[in-house]
């Protein structure tokens, strides 16, 4: 079995940060979509996935991101990465999908940038 985790580490209001770590393929991407998605049905539409400790992922965890960005976006939320790991990182630029799906440096970046967002939102 493939190693993979996802723990929600910061779960406030519309918001949930999770962090994910190990293998994103074919055997646990549905994984990472199922847990992803529920964190959006419990109200938390605006997610951050924390993938500093991602080791790999294939078209079966890209298919995964995207499919969580659509029912973020579905669910008026959205989807933002944080610490993309350097390869993965490529690819999200090379296949266009850095365009849908922002990145930060770290969570913790990730969080802050969401506040601000927040902040200046229209009431």
């Amino acid at each position: 079995m493939t190693d993979f985790t996802l723990t929600a580490q910061h779960t406030e209001g519309d918001l949930a940060l999770a962090h994910v770590a190990g293998e994103l393929d074919m055997a646990t991407a549905p994984r990472l979509r199922a847990q992803a998605l529920a964190l959006i049905e419990q109200g938390h539409q605006h997610l951050i996935l924390d993938l500093e400790a991602v080791t790999f992922c294939d078209s079966s965890g890209f298919n995964a991101l995207v499919g969580i960005y659509r029912c973020a976006k579905a669910a008026e939320g959205t989807l933002v990465l944080a610490a993309v790991p350097d390869r993965l990182e490529r690819l999200l630029d090379l296949t266009g999908l850095s365009a849908l799906l922002p990145a930060h440096p770290t969570a913790a970046h990730a969080l802050v940038a969401h506040t601000r967002s927040q902040d200046t939102s229209p009431a």
